[in-house]
């Protein structure tokens, strides 16, 4: 057997910490091909193209076939993917005519740029010609590429941690990388860091955190706001999706924001799992707003668990900006008569 520091790099009996492939020499491999699944319908689902002609938007992926994996060879990181996606457009004219449509793209591999990606959109034969289709080609096809190219981004970011392992003289690379955080406005909270891992296999830390704020409304009518389909689209100015109900989902600001309703009572509190779609596939945060009658006020409590601690700012600022603000801003309950 060859002592330290000699012989071949490959032997064992270098010390690492975990005495498990030896300067990454051997071939390892992590299947991810249902975490490209889910986190490829994620970002497509919801992607909207608004124009003269109307609303266009991505309702249903019927199909994300192929496969994707994640290869290690001497230290150097190999992606591999290849998918034929399939999915349904509907849209709405200015006189609320509705079509619907297929989108289908054949070619999203390892081998093809975003640019080369072909995104074929047809209406179904049994629809009449409609601009929207148009619509659907150009800023919908610019939005799916925008939107695939985040997948790639992801792959080869989030879900390859832990691939290059440490050697003996230390972290590799990928792990000595910092991650870079983006520094906004404060706000009311309080935090604790806890670990978490997702379903993705990634281990993260998370915090919590709370803002209160104070609206020139009833509990009954606020609460109204976040269930409201027309109202989200009103103070986001952007299409949603919204299903008010328990174990109903929610979808909006162009697909970032999406999640599900998981307990409600009307005019008190709303819990939803929510997440940004850059976050790791599978992982949400608990979101608890809590109503609390101030007599001609209502005082509301956000309460946000699990939120990966490298995005507590930008979650904070979001929920200040685009939530509270643009509330009192659309329907006057910041303004004191």
């Amino acid at each position: 057997m060859a002592k330290w520091g000699e012989g071949d790099p490959r032997w064992i009996v270098e010390e690492r910490a975990d005495a498990v492939n030896v300067n990454n020499w051997h071939w390892t491999e992590r299947d991810v091909t249902s975490w490209s699944q889910d986190v490829i319908n994620n970002l497509l689902l919801g992607i909207c193209a608004e124009g003269e002609e109307g609303l266009c938007e991505i309702t249903d992926v019927s199909n994300i076939d192929g496969e994707a994996s994640i290869n290690n060879r001497k230290g150097k990181l190999i992606f591999f993917y290849e998918w034929n996606v399939k999915a349904t457009w509907t849209g709405t004219n200015k006189k609320g005519i509705k079509y619907k449509g297929t989108v289908e793209i054949p070619n999203l591999s390892d081998e093809n740029d975003m640019d080369d990606l072909d995104i074929c959109v047809t209406a179904c034969k049994d629809q009449p010609n409609t601009p929207l289709t148009d619509l659907m080609r150009k800023e919908g096809a610019k939005k799916i590429r925008v939107a695939l190219g985040d997948y790639v981004k992801h792959l080869k970011t989030e879900f390859s941690q832990g691939m290059i392992l440490p050697t003996a003289n230390g972290l590799s690379k990928q792990n000595q990388e910092a991650q870079p955080k983006v520094k906004l406005d404060k706000t009311q909270t309080g935090a604790s860091t806890t670990a978490n891992t997702t379903n993705s296999g990634v281990k993260i830390q998370t915090v919590m955190f709370s803002i209160k704020e104070t609206f020139l409304t009833s509990p009954e009518e606020l609460y109204r706001v976040f269930l409201s389909q027309e109202m989200v689209q009103a103070f986001t100015h952007l299409a949603a999706i919204v299903d008010g109900c328990p174990g109903g989902k929610f979808r909006l600001l162009e697909g970032n924001v999406h999640g599900q309703f998981a307990e409600l009572v009307p005019g008190q509190k709303i819990v939803m799992r929510w997440r940004f779609s850059s976050w790791p596939a599978g992982h949400a945060s608990t979101v608890t707003l809590n109503f609390v009658d101030r007599g001609n006020e209502t005082e509301l409590t956000m309460e946000a668990r699990g939120v990966p601690s490298n995005e507590e700012e930008r979650m904070k600022e979001g929920w200040q900006r685009y939530y509270f603000e643009a509330i009192k801003q659309t329907f006057g309950f910041g303004a004191r008569l």
